[in-house]
């Protein structure tokens, strides 16, 4: 049917809140993603990350990306996100 794969479009964002992680493993966080008064994007988690926390998921629009070496995010760091519907 024509369709190839392709690698997700990872956008830049500075996160909105500290994040806590451990280096040792790739972490997918539920996230909103929204743009700042400056135009620039930005990035907070949905709250609660347990697997069995749907409502997380509902109120996400992306997930925040903190990569395998990646260790604890400040305030105002520039994180990975990927949006679920399109480039906001």
């Amino acid at each position: 049917m024509g369709c190839t794969d392709s690698e997700p479009v990872l956008l830049k964002a500075h996160s909105a809140e500290a994040l806590r992680k451990k280096p040792g493993r790739t972490e997918y966080q539920r996230g909103i993603v929204s743009r700042a008064a400056d135009g620039t994007l930005q990035a907070r988690t949905t709250g609660n990350q347990g697997s069995g926390v749907l409502r997380s998921m509902v109120e996400a629009n992306g997930l925040i990306v903190l990569h395998h070496g990646q260790g604890n995010v400040a305030v105002g760091d520039v994180v990975d996100v990927m949006v679920f519907d399109g480039v906001i």
